[in-house]
């Protein structure tokens, strides 16, 4: 009896614990947004003297500013083309990368996907500089075309990586019924693996899509003029050298969060059925 008793304790302690940590993570995630929105609200001046109080009126007006001020809407559409037309590229690219590699045999198979997939491990700011040489002698240094080809490039290997996982798992013999009717091997890749793969597609291309929406480091570094900069950029248009409308900021860093919450509610259930299905077969 007693040891029952002890079982159910230590039972009752884990849950406990469980919780415990799962509601530190909750509030560690979500006050600091909270109180990001809250304070989109608020005057500089209740900001500064009143960081953590309610806006005694609740001040719309910053979200008007932050418009107004730093031209969101010029930066709106450049965050959307760079980020739609990087995701379409990085996934054409390594869609194809990932079926040779998943579903082919050939020499050094495995060398090359370990060194493709090995490009997750090295740190983006160690690509800076021949990232930046590439670009100018591309002639695309200051343009959109500039950001959406090196946005491609950096995430093609956790691209591979994600697609090359899904792939595998497709049955084969869908793909030997296909070569006995007569399709190519761009048709195998064209009209069976890649409707089958739409799962990982769309699990790797809202990873991609909200890297580069949210990217800062590059768009600074190969951009230099208003025209080609992202809505990352624009935020920093609410700083000057004597004063900062830290309120008028929060509230277009509010706007620009929009976009990626929007996008992970509406794919989060295909982005954890992507990751997972990976996983089921060997």
């Amino acid at each position: 009896m007693q040891y029952r008793t002890s079982r159910s304790l230590v039972r009752h302690l884990a849950v406990l614990l469980k919780w415990s940590i799962l509601l530190f993570f909750l509030v560690f995630t979500f006050v600091p947004l909270g109180w990001l929105v809250l304070s989109s609200f608020k005057t500089n001046f209740e900001f500064e003297t009143k960081p953590f109080a309610l806006p005694a009126v609740w001040q719309f007006v910053n979200y008007v500013k932050a418009i107004q001020i730093s031209g969101l809407p010029r930066l709106f559409f450049n965050s959307i083309l760079v980020s739609t037309l990087s995701t379409v590229l990085n996934l054409l690219v390594s869609a194809m990368a990932a079926f040779v590699l998943s579903r082919l045999r050939f020499p050094l198979q495995n060398a090359i996907l370990t060194t493709l997939t090995a490009g997750v491990l090295i740190p983006i700011i160690a690509l800076m500089v021949p990232y930046f040489s590439i670009i100018r002698a591309l002639g695309l240094y200051d343009t959109l075309w500039g950001l959406i080809v090196t946005y491609a490039s950096i995430n093609i290997p956790i691209s591979v990586f994600l697609l090359h996982g899904f792939m595998r798992t497709l049955p084969k013999e869908l793909e030997e019924a296909a070569v006995i009717d007569g399709c190519s091997l761009f048709q195998r890749f064209s009209r069976i693996v890649l409707p089958l793969s739409q799962l990982g597609i769309v699990t790797a291309g809202t990873f991609v899509f909200l890297y580069c929406w949210n990217e800062f480091l590059y768009a600074m570094l190969l951009t230099s003029s208003v025209a080609s900069r992202t809505i990352q950029l624009g935020i920093r248009f609410f700083t000057s050298q004597f004063f900062i409308d830290y309120t008028a900021m929060y509230a277009a860093i509010v706007i620009t969060i929009l976009p990626t919450v929007a996008v992970y509610i509406l794919f989060h259930d295909k982005i954890v059925r992507g990751l997972t299905s990976g996983a089921v077969k060997g």
